[in-house]
């Protein structure tokens, strides 16, 4: 058996399911502020993360992901399967000497970006497709092996001079998929799918190695995606009644699949080393990949936007993603912004309907609704500190109390700030949010509401407006 290309309706499918699939690909790949110098991009390739068995056995880390899932296959029909992974490719930088070498360096400055050494990932796949009926029994085993390389990159200035170069390095990595399938008993005609993925590279860890020298080694952010041509998957995660023993049965290590695709469909199953639920879509409003996660693509995009153009510079020379993450938030038309502030996919009346009999009736505007109380006006509100009347326009001294703030308001404490609104909530508190003076991200927090909040007692009024 050898790694093959799909037919067109295959790759339809698996193109499908590799939205969300990509996200797990480069999950944490280069993390915000998106600089090599950044700590938490000092510590990179947490998910799904297959090492050599020798780095295996000393750091208690996996060199094997198992995947059990159960299908009703038609007969006659056949899946396929698609094995993900990165390898670390190891980036360094030399720069050009007076006599024609070229010499190790710790950075290359340019006028758009300061480059420095760096793991990149490189996407590889594994792909097969194979009768259902050829895997039972002892199904079959695929190895595979990636070779090592090595490949240079001229770094030239506007003028083409060249300036140093890049190198890349990459290691000889190589696996085994095993897959099987076994009948099971029962009123359905139900096969157990097994799916084993294993590092079997054969490169030794020393004593004293660290996790850095075994990553060029390793399948990174490694995820299976499968898909049947006939027949359907069970959901692993809520299953029909009837087949919840047989569930329970199977077992899954360093993994876990889930029904992927559109919902209603159930051709598509991805087994991911993070947790999803059945069918998972990336978010609509994702105006692209910012690699921590979707759910906080405007504060990232805030962040970013608010860098230094120096940080944004080392940035860039990092990593190609990198750079196209800082271009994506320079270049964020309002509208796109503006949408990643939240979305209400459903609601419904938390009041239910008009109850006559007792004399409860839904009120014409829902609690939620800003109208629903015309008695406050949180642009015009005022509250009273030491005897001073307070309000939007209002200049105050931020004093945060310990008792109930966190690290971020301390750092804030004896900065002054402008008060945006004051707000009441439904419990009789009363909120003043501020924006920093001299933060150069007020604008942008103005426009999108994200403001601070602080209690009367942790402010000192400046100045009647």
């Amino acid at each position: 058996m050898t790694t093959v290309a799909f037919t067109p309706g295959t790759e339809a499918r698996f193109a499908v399911a590799r939205h969300v699939a990509d996200a797990v690909l480069f999950e944490g790949y280069v993390l915000y502020p998106y600089r090599a110098s950044a700590a938490k991009n000092r510590l990179r390739w947490q998910f799904g993360v297959l090492v050599p068995p020798s780095w295996s056995a000393a750091a208690e880390e996996h060199d094997f992901q198992l995947t059990e899932c159960l299908m009703e296959p038609r007969t006659g029909a056949e899946l396929a399967v698609e094995v993900r992974f990165l390898c670390a490719q190891r980036r360094t930088v030399e720069e050009l000497r007076r006599d024609g070498t070229f010499a190790p360096t710790g950075e290359l400055r340019l006028p758009d970006r300061v480059l420095v050494a760096w793991d990149e990932g490189v996407e590889e796949r594994v792909t097969l497709v194979v009768p259902v009926a050829e895997l039972r029994g002892d199904g079959l085993a695929l190895p595979f092996t990636r070779p090592a390389a090595e490949e240079t990159e001229a770094v030239t200035d506007a003028d083409g001079r060249v300036l140093g170069r890049l190198v890349r390095r990459r290691e000889e990595i190589s696996g085994t998929v095993r897959i099987s399938a076994a009948e099971l008993d029962g009123p359905y005609r139900v096969e157990r799918l097994s799916v084993t993925v294993e590092n079997t590279s054969a490169w030794t860890a020393e004593p004293d190695t660290d996790r850095h020298a075994a990553l060029p080694y390793s399948l990174v952010a490694t995820h299976t995606l499968l898909c049947l041509d006939g027949g359907a998957f069970l959901s692993m995660t809520d299953p029909a009644e009837w087949a919840r023993g047989a569930v329970a049965a199977c077992r899954n290590l360093h993994t876990w699949p889930v029904l992927a695709g559109e919902p209603g469909r159930d051709d598509l199953m991805l087994s991911s080393p993070i947790i999803l639920e059945d069918h998972p879509a990336i978010a609509p409003e994702s105006p692209g990949a910012l690699y921590d996660a979707t759910e906080i693509d405007e504060i990232l995009a805030l962040r970013t936007a608010a860098l230094t153009d120096e940080e944004k510079r080392e940035a860039r020379g990092t990593d190609a993603r990198a750079a196209a993450v800082i271009e994506l938030a320079d270049t964020m038309p309002p509208e796109v912004l503006e949408r990643l502030h939240g979305a209400v996919r459903s609601l419904q009346s938390v009041t239910g309907t008009p109850k006559p009999a007792g004399n409860i009736l839904e009120p014409e505007t829902p609690w939620w609704d800003p109208g629903g109380d015309t008695g406050v006006d949180p642009g015009n509100d005022h509250v009273l500190v030491d005897g001073r009347a307070v309000r939007a326009g209002s200049r105050v001294v931020l004093r945060p109390r310990l008792r109930r703030t966190d690290a971020q308001d301390l750092f804030l404490a004896g900065r002054s700030a402008l008060v945006e609104a004051v707000l009441h909530d439904v419990d009789g508190g009363v909120h003043i949010a501020v924006t920093v003076e001299d933060d150069p991200g007020a604008d942008i927090r103005r426009e999108q509401g994200r403001f601070l909040y602080f209690q009367p007692d942790e402010v000192e009024a400046l100045e009647d407006m």
